[in-house]
């Protein structure tokens, strides 16, 4: 067999892992030919590929990123998308391609093999927000570089008595936000599955001061918004997927925070540094055995399924199931946390 595989949608931490999984398998389990396309989807609609053997995988289990490139390119905003996939399939003779990637890169796998593309997919993102899967890899190594830093914060804020904001990754889903504030002791953890009260998040904060505690620590998501009327936000542009282009809650909580309070208030964007770097052993071993199921999926015919976790078993779901709809936090699950707040 001809097989194809690339990785679409923002860079995370176990990307290299996968493709070494299912190179080293498809080569040395199967005897299969494996190419990579070049910035996800783009790679396919423009044919530019590198051919995947041994030598083109050494080394690069520990590192972060993808040997593959990415981008955000959506072929079902081409008119002429779906025939130029089949045409990139029949002149590179490919039998099925492994997609590795999130909601938006899985979602037009899903299409594609609607319309008799042969697809496996492969969840992918930090945000843990993904279907029918327990966890996505890159989200362990994103809430280790969330929780550390928030870790570091509290010492600068301890230190000058300051309200510090940290906005972490999520856009639709506080998974990041949530677990990295409950393991960094944050004192209020806003995220998008609930509005926040501003008031409410000042209260907090002075109530902490008046117990004699003149620092407190906010974790944002950056899809993270507050009840209607509340609080101004501002507009964003639009991906080709439809999805605002999110970041500057942190600044306006911060803006916000300081006038209503009089306490000296900081924001800190952690941005594309959760994305980045090595991937934890946890991250790297779940990758893996995506990568290798993933191989297997395709050397086996089953196409327009997807490898997930289910507890500790790498198991397949169909793809539309995957996609249909966000994993967010649920509302009883952050409330429990409530009482650790403030």
């Amino acid at each position: 067999m001809r097989i194809g595989v690339l990785t679409g949608g923002g860079d995370c931490p176990g990307l290299n892992a996968v493709i070494r999984g299912v190179v080293r398998k498809g080569v040395d389990g199967y005897g299969h030919q494996i190419i990579g396309f070049r910035d996800g989807w783009r790679g396919v609609l423009e044919g530019s590929f590198i051919e995947l053997d041994l030598a083109a995988i050494r080394g690069i289990l520990p590192r972060g990123g993808t040997i593959l490139g990415s981008s955000r390119t959506n072929p079902y905003k081409r008119d002429d998308g779906t025939e130029r996939v089949r045409a990139t399939f029949g002149e590179l003779n490919l039998d099925g391609l492994i997609a590795i990637g999130g909601d938006d890169t899985l979602g037009v796998a899903n299409r594609l093999h609607a319309e008799g593309v042969n697809v496996v997919g492969v969840p992918k993102t930090i945000d843990n927000d993904l279907g029918a899967t327990d966890v996505t890899f890159g989200f362990d190594t994103a809430l280790h570089v969330a929780t550390e830093a928030i870790d570091r914060l509290h010492t600068t804020a301890e230190s000058h008595n300051r309200i510090l904001v940290v906005e972490v990754m999520g856009r639709n889903a506080g998974w990041i936000a949530l677990h990295s504030g409950i393991a960094g002791g944050a004192d209020v953890i806003l995220i998008p599955e609930v509005p926040f009260d501003i008031d409410e998040v000042c209260r907090l904060i002075s109530r902490r001061h008046a117990r004699g505690r003149y620092f407190s620590i906010v974790v944002a998501a950056e899809g993270a918004m507050p009840k209607e009327g509340t609080m101004a936000i501002a507009e964003s542009d639009l991906d080709e997927f439809g999805h605002p282009r999110l970041g500057g809650i942190g600044v306006r909580l911060e803006r916000e925070i300081e006038s209503r309070t009089g306490f000296e208030t900081r924001a800190t964007v952690l941005g594309y540094v959760q994305r980045g770097g090595t991937p934890t052993a946890f991250d790297r071993m779940l990758a893996t055995r995506l990568g290798l199921a993933a191989i297997d999926a395709a050397h086996d015919g089953h196409w327009g399924m997807m490898t997930a976790l289910h507890a500790t078993q790498i198991e397949l779901v169909p793809l539309a199931e995957a996609v249909a709809q966000n994993r967010q936090v649920p509302v009883e699950e952050y409330e429990r946390y409530r009482v650790l707040l403030g």
